[in-house]
């Protein structure tokens, strides 16, 4: 059984996705041994509770330097022994010292096709912003292993979202989470939890 570390700063709606999909067996040989948020207000840690799941916050305000919070993020994984970070709706920049800790163990849900509207200031509600005063037709959700860059880390699935007249961000949020977000994101985990993902030549291969 493989173990998970998923990582929230906000409502957990992706988490939620995730508890879901490991209770209907859509994710196979995985279960969430812990919840982190750098909120202590989170809706997520809730959600965690409810499902007799470990929460816990690590917040930079508790700490005087962003290295030593950052320190204190790592070391709290790590105390879990995770064999995948998930971060769903996580918005922390992950700082080098996780990434070269777990390469190719870190995984990352984007509200939009990647390459387009990712990449910093792109989040949350901006992203969905950003395609509307685009004009674009079609946008969706990117589930992507995590580097050290900002969104550029080797693409594990897409899937597109059609963008209608009369959407709001709000509205093509919402429709980005119900459609694609929250089918992709567990769909990567099981994947990879099963392993039938590889990377070669920085390139995601599914078997």
């Amino acid at each position: 059984m493989k173990k998970l570390a998923v990582l929230v700063s906000g409502g957990g709606t992706n988490l939620q996705a995730i508890i879901d999909a490991i209770a209907d067996k859509t994710i196979t040989n995985a279960e969430i041994a812990v919840v982190i948020s750098n909120n202590a207000n989170a809706y997520a840690l809730e959600r965690a509770k409810k499902h007799g799941i470990p929460g816990v916050c690590v917040s930079p305000k508790s700490y005087g330097t962003r290295a030593a919070f950052n320190e204190a993020l790592l070391q709290t994984i790590q105390s879990y022994e995770p064999d995948l970070v998930v971060l769903a709706g996580c918005l922390v920049v992950i700082p080098e010292i996780m990434v070269k800790a777990y390469p190719n163990k870190i995984i990352n849900i984007h509200p939009a096709l990647i390459p387009s509207f990712c990449g910093t200031g792109y989040y949350g509600l901006k992203v969905h912003e950003g395609v509307l005063s685009r004009g674009v037709k079609v946008t969706g959700a990117t589930v992507h292993f995590v580097d050290e860059g900002t969104d550029t880390g080797p693409i594990i699935l897409q899937k597109a979202v059609e963008v209608k007249q009369g959407d709001t961000p709000e509205i093509l949020q919402r429709r980005v989470m119900e459609e694609a977000e929250w089918k992709i994101m567990p769909e990567a985990i099981n994947l990879i939890v099963n392993d039938k993902v590889e990377i070669q030549d920085g390139l995601v291969k599914i078997r």
